[in-house]
């Protein structure tokens, strides 16, 4: 439920200092909402309302709301989150259609697409954002990397991944993300791992 959520991850927020990152998604898989007994048809209306009650419930309260699939009256959320208006919120995927960019425009801190985004995904957001009386430049930028297995028992080759990032700097994108499981297998090579993506990073800077 999202009265239930929202105190869930204001507390997280509250006791991260601001650091907690939410990123809402509608998910791909039918199977699951099978399972919870959720039409999947509806997930996306079912988002759109969690994401008007997130909002209300971390602002003043008490709080109502009336919709198809959650009501309320006059609920109060505590502890406060860390941020006035909650935990930063991306917003992202494979595509930038138009369902993601209305939310995106209206509930987001940060635009975080899968894989590199075009240069008409850009302009969409740029002018949204624009047309809702907001900047771009608002958002956190979440350049998007893609892991390529060269078959089914190897890990992704690095340097291809981060290939990308630097025509993304230039685009405006300035955090980025890995997922070190792609690129070792071995936990023991977590700290080199690393130490090359700074090594990397370091050298697209100069």
């Amino acid at each position: 439920h999202p009265l239930l959520l929202a105190r869930e991850l204001g507390t997280l927020d509250l006791l991260s200092g601001g650091r907690l990152v939410v990123q809402p998604t509608v998910s791909w898989s039918r199977d699951e909402y099978d399972a919870l007994g959720v039409p999947f048809g509806q997930r996306g209306t079912i988002l759109d309302e969690q994401l008007a009650i997130l909002r209300l419930a971390w602002g003043p309260g008490p709080i109502s709301f009336e919709g198809e699939f959650f009501s309320f009256h006059d609920i109060s959320i505590e502890p406060r989150a860390f941020h006035a208006d909650g935990p930063r919120l991306w917003f992202g995927g494979q595509k930038l259609h138009g369902a993601l960019l209305r939310r995106l425009v209206a509930h987001g801190h940060g635009w975080h697409p899968l894989g590199a985004p075009t240069e008409g995904d850009i302009l969409a957001l740029t002018d949204a954002m624009a047309a809702a009386g907001r900047d771009a430049s608002e958002l956190e930028w979440i350049g998007g990397t893609r892991a390529v297995f060269p078959d089914d028992h190897s890990c992704a080759d690095l340097g291809q991944a981060m290939a990308a990032i630097p025509g993304q700097l230039e685009a405006g994108f300035t955090t980025f993300g890995l997922k070190p499981s792609q690129y070792i297998d071995d936990a023991a090579e977590m700290e080199s791992f690393c130490a090359d993506v700074i090594r990397r990073a370091d050298a697209m800077a100069t």
